[in-house]
């Protein structure tokens, strides 16, 4: 097995785009490839233990060899190069030990970075008032994109505040939720 490790700094990581065909778990996942579920299931008693949390899941298939990608936060504090280093060496030999991958691969353990979409409760409790991108699958209201501050979201919409007024976005119409780049 092929090692590395990386953290990625946040100018490094809004750079990066992050697009790929076999994408991360979560609430916005479209493709996921079969072994995350599994990988996962073994990553997250090993963050556990490292006062880590695992945040996403990427099997770049498409590459040779493969790259799987883990982002982990730290719990307690920010996520440092550090936390990254202990969670690959410890998840390395978990996934060495599961024989779930049977091939050769690259190992990246990282930070998510704070410009990521937003999928989870605590990313849109902890991203309240800053500035957010919606992008809606089909129009609504004529838009396909939203822009405004993030006021929360519930089990049917997530609300943006656009200069005082309140717009309520459809969950199953959303694509993705982006943090935006500067004030609003």
């Amino acid at each position: 097995m092929l090692f590395v490790t990386e953290f990625h700094e946040m100018n490094n990581f809004m750079r990066s785009g992050q697009s790929d065909p076999l994408f991360l778990f979560g609430e916005v996942s479209q493709m996921t490839h079969p072994l995350i579920p599994q990988i996962l299931d073994l990553a997250a008693p090993v963050a556990d233990l490292l006062g880590l949390e695992v945040v996403a899941a990427v099997f770049h298939t498409h590459q040779s060899p493969p790259v799987l990608r883990v982002d982990v936060r730290n719990k307690h504090d920010d996520t440092g190069l550090e936390d990254c280093e202990q969670m690959s060496r410890a998840l390395e030999t978990a996934l060495d030990e599961a024989e779930i991958l049977p091939d050769a691969y690259v190992l990246e353990v990282s930070s998510p970075g704070i410009s990521r979409s937003l999928t989870t409760d605590r990313e849109f409790i902890s991203f309240r008032g800053f500035p957010a991108i919606i992008s809606t699958s089909a129009p609504y209201h004529g838009h396909t994109e939203w822009t405004g501050n993030l006021i929360k979201r519930d089990e049917k919409a997530v609300y943006l505040n656009q200069k005082g007024r309140s717009i309520a976005i459809p969950r199953d119409l959303i694509a993705s939720v982006l943090l935006a780049e500067g004030e609003e």
